[in-house]
């Protein structure tokens, strides 16, 4: 196995199929994985039971409360957008399950169905993102805690309800909020990060909903810079597994007219400790 850093955020690892895998291999992934927070596979034979192997393999599996699964597995959900719709799953960056008490440790996302041009993936790695801020801004963030929430997406009047994509949402029933360290000490690294992302992220515990976007949109400034991404191509047999507790990530709607269906396993992960 090999493994190669990938332009400014993630590693590609070659010389390995994820079916199959040896437990020594296991552990070298694990490793990969604490290392760099994101990984690339390309050319992987990785059907959905394999798909859910591996995933159990590396941690528990939760279940989103808001996309459909396949029909053969409840445990995979459908990142889909067909040719008729307009609006994508994931165009802005976000981070996964950070509404959720207990946010998901990563995410297991598998190509099935690619248009011809467009869809690519955008990462951008939050432990570099603290390293890199002033001393002065990290102090300012210091026990501080945010508020994150799905209900501006998921709830009755939620952003993908009022979309083209709302036929393919459930659970509204179970929206609501958590609250988090805004600097985490990352459970198997010991890193910090910067546990704030655009999507759930709505304001800092005890703050002006105001003077919170100040500081939110300065943070979400500083991580969106070209030293801190990446930017992955998705073809036939492509798989990522990324870091929850450490990346956000955005997918490019720009294949407007074709279909694009993604098979996601998301694993659990347990509450987050201040940095």
């Amino acid at each position: 196995m090999q493994v190669s850093s990938f332009e400014n955020c993630g590693a590609i690892v070659s010389g390995l199929q994820l079916a199959g895998m040896t437990d020594s291999q296991l552990t070298e992934l694990r490793a990969a994985f604490n290392q760099h927070g994101l990984l690339f596979f390309r050319d992987q034979q990785l059907p959905p039971d394999e798909h859910l192997r591996f995933a159990r393999r590396f941690g528990k599996i939760v279940v989103n409360k808001f996309f459909k699964t396949t029909i053969e597995h409840a445990e995979i959900a459908e990142v889909r957008k067909e040719k008729t719709q307009q609006t994508n799953i994931g165009g802005g960056w976000h981070t996964d399950h950070s509404y959720d008490d207990e946010p998901a440790l990563g995410s297991i996302l598998v190509a099935r169905t690619l248009p011809k041009t467009g869809g690519n993936t955008h990462f951008a790695d939050l432990a570099a993102a603290y390293d890199a801020l002033p001393d002065i801004l990290k102090k300012r963030l210091e026990g501080l805690r945010a508020i994150h929430s799905n209900t501006h997406l998921y709830g009755e009047n939620g952003l993908y309800r009022l979309t083209d994509l709302a036929d393919q949402l459930g659970g509204m029933d179970r929206v609501g909020d958590a609250i988090h360290p805004v600097v985490i000490r990352h459970p198997e690294s010991g890193r910090k990060v910067l546990y704030v992302n655009p999507g759930h992220t709505i304001q800092f515990e005890g703050w002006d909903f105001n003077e919170s976007r100040k500081l939110l949109d300065e943070l979400y400034g500083h991580v969106n810079q070209p030293q801190f991404t990446s930017n992955f191509n998705w073809l036939p047999g492509s798989v990522t597994f990324w870091d929850n507790r450490r990346t956000w990530h955005m997918a490019d709607n720009d294949y407007q007219g074709q279909i694009r269906l993604m098979h996601r396993i998301t694993l659990a992960g347990a509450a987050l400790t201040a940095g």
